[in-house]
C-alpha cells in the first residue's frame, strides 16, 4: 500500500498542502509546533475516519475557517483508490472512496492499514485501561469487520443496561436485566475470545521486536486481564446486580479488560526507564504492523512521529536498521533536525524524500532527491 499523493486544506494549522510522495521514506523536518504532527495526523485520518490527536472533528478545522478537506490517492498493485474526507462546520462529515460515499464510516476501516508510532504511545503504559482497550480494538477492527460490529452491539447494550440501572433508583426490573445480561454475555464472549487470540499471536512477535531494539538484555511480558477469564460471565452479571443497582453502573464485563505490561516481572509503569518504556511502545506498534501484514496481506503505512527522543544511540540505530529492511513498505517520519535525521538514515538503502515544514506550510526540500 502506497500513498502517492495527498491534498489537504484547512486541517488544523495546515492552510493548504498538495504533495506527492516516494514509495520509500518521506521525511518532514521543522521546529516543534510547525505542523509536522498535524500533517501525519491528516494521513492517519484517511485511514481511520478520525484524528489521532483530537477525535472532536470540529476542533480539527483550521482557525478562522469553516471546513477542512483531506484527499489521498493510494496505489496497491494495479489498483488506485481515491479517498476523500470533507467536513463543514455544523454539517455531517463526508467520507468517500472513488467518489462514492460510504453508507457508514465503519465500512472504511481496514481498507488502508496504517500504524502510527508517536510520543503519545507512552499513554498506553502510563494512563488508564481505556487506552489499552482502545489499542486492542483499533488493531483488531482493522482486519476483522465482525469484531467492530460486535463491539458496537456490546457497547449499545451496555449503555442501555447502565441507563436502566440509573433510572431505577436502586431497584431495576429483573426481567429487563435478564435480557441485557444475556446479550452482554453473548457479545462479550465473542470479543473476549478475539482479544485473547490477538494477544497470544502478538506476544512472540512483540518479544522479537523488543529484543532486537533493546539488545535482548531485558525480560518483558504482556498479560491480558479480563473478568471473562474466570467464571461464567452471565453469572457474574447476576451476582453483581445489587452493586450495579446502587452505583448505576455495570462493574463486570469486557469494558473493564486491561493489559498488564511487566519488566522483569514488575510493572513497567513503575519500574521502567523512559527509554525502556519508549522501546516497549515502539515494539508493540511494530508487532501490530506485522500482525496486520499477516492478516491483511498488505503492508500498512508506517508513520514515525518524533520517536527518536529518549532513545539512546544504540536503540535508535537498531530501530532504523529494522526500518531499512524490505520488511516495511512506505514510511513517513517527522523530526526537528535534518542533519540528525540524515545521519540516522545514512546507508538505509531506501529512496528518501525530505519536506520542510514551517508555520503549517509544507514544501519539498530543494536538496532532494536522494536515495541512501
Amino acid at each position: 500500500m502506497i500513498l502517492h499523493k495527498i491534498f489537504v486544506i484547512n486541517y488544523r494549522n495546515i492552510a493548504q498542502a498538495d504533495l506527492q510522495f516516494c514509495p520509500g521514506i518521506n521525511c518532514f523536518v521543522g521546529d516543534n509546533g510547525a505542523g509536522k504532527t498535524n500533517f501525519l495526523d491528516a494521513i492517519y485520518y484517511l485511514s481511520f475516519c478520525k484524528s489521532f490527536i483530537n477525535v472532536i472533528d470540529s476542533q480539527n478545522v483550521r482557525h478562522h475557517s469553516d471546513f477542512f478537506v483531506i484527499q489521498g490517492q493510494y496505489l496497491n498493485g494495479d489498483s488506485v483508490d481515491e479517498i476523500y474526507c470533507g467536513l463543514r462546520q455544523n454539517q455531517k462529515k463526508q467520507f468517500k472512496r472513488n467518489k462514492k460515499e460510504y453508507p457508514k464510516l465503519s465500512d472504511h476501516i481496514g481498507l488502508i492499514p496504517l500504524v502510527m508510532i508517536s510520543p503519545a504511545d507512552e499513554m498506553l503504559i502510563m494512563e488508564g485501561s481505556e487506552w489499552r482497550r482502545r489499542f486492542l480494538d483499533s488493531v483488531i477492527s482493522q482486519y476483522d469487520k465482525g469484531y467492530l460490529d460486535t463491539l458496537i452491539r456490546y457497547s449499545r447494550v451496555l449503555a442501555q443496561r447502565n441507563q436502566i440501572l440509573k433510572d431505577a433508583d436502586g431497584n431495576p426490573p429483573a426481567d429487563m436485566l435478564d435480557v441485557y445480561d444475556g446479550q452482554l454475555a453473548m457479545w462479550g464472549a465473542m470479543i473476549y475470545e478475539k482479544r485473547k487470540a490477538f494477544i497470544n499471536e502478538l506476544l512472540p512477535v512483540f518479544n522479537h521486536h523488543f529484543s532486537n531494539i533493546s539488545g535482548g538484555a531485558e525480560v518483558i511480558d504482556i498479560h491480558y486481564r479480563s473478568h471473562l477469564s474466570g467464571e461464567d460471565f452471565e453469572l457474574q452479571l447476576f451476582a453483581s446486580r445489587q452493586r450495579d443497582a446502587q452505583s448505576g453502573y455495570t462493574h463486570r464485563g469486557i469494558h473493564r479488560d486491561d493489559l498488564e505490561f511487566t519488566l522483569g516481572g514488575h510493572p513497567l509503569k513503575k519500574e521502567g526507564s523512559q527509554g525502556q518504556k519508549k522501546t516497549f511502545a515502539i515494539a508493540l506498534r511494530l508487532a501490530q504492523f506485522d500482525f496486520l501484514t499477516r492478516h491483511q496481506g498488505v503492508k500498512p503505512l508506517l508513520l514515525l512521529d518524533d520517536i527518536f527522543d529518549k532513545l539512546d544511540s544504540l536503540r535508535s540505530k537498531r530501530l532504523l536498521e529494522l526500518v531499512g529492511e524490505d520488511h516495511f513498505s512506505q514510511i513517513f517520519v517527522s523530526h526537528t533536525n535534518r542533519d540528525h535525521l540524515e545521519a540516522i538514515l545514512s546507508g538505509i538503502g531506501k529512496e528518501v524524500l525530505f519536506f520542510d515544514v514551517a508555520n503549517g506550510e509544507i514544501k519539498l526540500d530543494n536538496q532532494n532527491h536522494h536515495a541512501s
